[in-house]
């Protein structure tokens, strides 16, 4: 941080409001008028604390993976199995289709779509989220494989890889307005496969 005036903000706060919006607008839509709205701060404050517009993105996508996979893993820590863990979380975001939640859509899914293979910062720091939600896959496969849901001989890379596709693509189909039927018939055929 460099040296100026005293800030009186709080940066956890602030980070927090410019996620949801880079979450709802995009990172290139997401003009720095609209991020010193949101964060309620001067853009010299901006400068002072983050740096600049990329740097807060990179922070306010940190904050969003970390956040999740904890979530994630406190979930699967509690759940009765993996396997368990694995259908309750594909049913419930099935179940959000049409839902305010499920137009947002997820912010690491979105980023990595909108930014691609740019080779830019953000577009890295997107590759390796979505790296992070695969590697969480992973540990819930060799879990499951543990327990005798999925067959130990099943590529668990491969099905950890499968599963975050499948978020992912699931994820599109409620921001595009799929209807509850379709999304739960999608993830019962992902869940089906990932079980054989």
């Amino acid at each position: 941080m460099t040296r100026g005036r005293p800030i009186t903000f709080s940066p956890d706060e602030a980070t927090g409001a410019a996620m949801r919006v880079f979450w709802d607008r995009g990172y290139d839509a997401a003009s720095t008028r609209d991020l010193l709205e949101a964060m309620h701060i001067s853009r010299s404050s901006l400068y002072q604390v983050f740096g600049n517009k990329e740097q807060l993105f990179l922070e306010a996508l940190r904050r969003y993976r970390e956040a999740l996979i904890d979530r994630l893993g406190r979930r699967l820590n509690t759940a009765a199995s993996a396997m368990a863990f694995l259908e309750g979380l594909f049913g419930e975001t099935a179940s959000e289709a049409g839902s305010e939640r499920a137009a947002l859509g997820c912010l690491i899914f979105n980023s990595a779509t909108e930014l691609g293979q740019r080779g830019d910062l953000p577009s890295q720091h997107a590759q390796q989220s979505l790296a992070a939600i695969t590697e969480f896959f992973h540990r819930a496969v060799c879990q499951a494989q543990r327990e005798g849901d999925i067959a130990t001989e099943r590529d668990a890379e491969g099905l950890a890889l499968y599963l975050t596709m499948g978020m992912a693509g699931l994820r599109t189909l409620l921001k595009s307005g799929a209807d509850p039927d379709q999304a739960r018939q999608t993830t019962d055929l992902l869940l089906d496969a990932v079980r054989r």
